[in-house]
């Protein structure tokens, strides 16, 4: 009787130690995870939220608007600059393109 016993606790030892390893396994890519969003969060925060108020200005009729608004590619927007540099700044910007002025705009 206590061999069968024995044997039957040696044949289920692996088996439980697998599933011991399986489950602290888990748990710490749970955790890797876990930390990798919250240091992705703060670094997307920190790289991405950048004061505006520097080029900020309001335009009466308009709004807040961002940018230079003599060029081609402002998003006319109180958030995005532009398409091409939406995160700024307008000072020297390599893309920047006068605005072409449509026959409405040129008859104000």
């Amino acid at each position: 009787m206590l061999r069968t016993l024995l044997l039957i606790t040696v044949g289920f030892l692996p088996s439980l130690l697998s599933l011991w390893v399986i489950r602290k396994t888990q748990q710490r890519t749970r955790a890797r995870i876990r930390q990798a969003a919250i240091n992705s969060s703060r670094i997307q925060i920190r790289q991405y939220i950048r004061p505006v108020e520097i080029d900020r200005y309001y335009l009466e009729g308009v709004g807040y608007l961002v940018g230079d608004i003599s060029c081609q590619f402002n998003a006319r927007s109180g958030y995005v600059r532009c398409a091409v540099n939406p995160s700024g700044p307008c000072q020297d910007c390599r893309h920047y393109e006068p605005r072409k002025l449509t026959d409405s705009e040129k008859q104000s």
